[in-house]
């Protein structure tokens, strides 16, 4: 084969070689372990933080219904519940985030959750709730009595919270010093008391009030600069 010929001959193979080499080094940086363009999980399967990170809006639940439904609850073992360094007990963010009552606004006050009676006539009855109870405590894989758990509202009525949004409703068991048999002892109400008064009082925000209690209950009045 001429000079010429053989020169450009090895040209051409190391300009394809550059190709190939360029090539296989950005299939690389988009494979495995690289970024989702969308900020969701990664490709080898691990989420991303912006993924797993809480956007800090609370759903807004249905309401008040004149008649309640049974909720279909989470599947069975899907919650996990969590606990504070002190061992009182939070619900799982992924399954019960909260759900506020679209009725109660900054607006309606007055007429909702600041007017003596509000909460008793939206609550659901036992006949809804017991069995929703029954269903969630196998959602959260509760085996304890079921006589010692609430059946709590996360954000509770009082704050504005939904009456029967499964989003909001989660079987809490008993806090440290409970004795067994002797029905919930959950200090959660007294701090779900003082939210509502602060609110009432024009003390605190409706808004903050129910994203503080729904992010943790055991540090709501603190955040919100609360007398505890």
């Amino acid at each position: 084969m001429p000079l010429n010929a053989r020169s450009r001959s090895a040209r051409w193979a190391a300009v394809a070689a550059a190709t190939v080499l360029a090539t296989t080094v950005a299939g690389c940086s988009s494979g495995k372990g690289g970024a989702d363009p969308k900020g969701g999980a990664s490709r080898s399967g691990t989420a991303s933080p912006s993924a797993s990170a809480p956007s800090g809006a609370i759903p807004v639940g249905p309401g008040p219904q004149s008649a309640y439904t049974v909720q279909r609850q989470p599947s069975p073992g899907s919650c996990h519940f969590r606990y504070t360094a002190d061992k009182q007990p939070l619900p799982d963010p992924k399954c019960t985030p909260g759900a506020t009552n679209p009725k109660v606004t900054p607006q309606t006050l007055g007429t909702t959750i600041c007017r003596s009676g509000y909460t008793k006539g939206i609550r659901p009855p036992v006949s809804i709730t017991g069995r929703e109870k029954t269903a969630n405590a196998a959602s959260y894989g509760y085996t304890g009595p079921l006589h010692d758990a609430e059946y709590d509202h996360l954000i509770s009525l009082q704050l504005g919270g939904d009456p029967n949004d499964p989003r909001n409703i989660w079987v809490e068991p008993p806090s440290p010093g409970h004795r067994p048999g002797a029905g919930p002892n959950n200090p959660k109400d007294g701090v779900e008391n003082k939210l509502k008064a602060a609110i009432c009082a024009g003390k605190t925000d409706l808004a903050k009030a129910q994203q503080a209690i729904a992010h943790d209950w055991t540090t709501a009045l603190s955040t919100l600069g609360l007398k505890e």
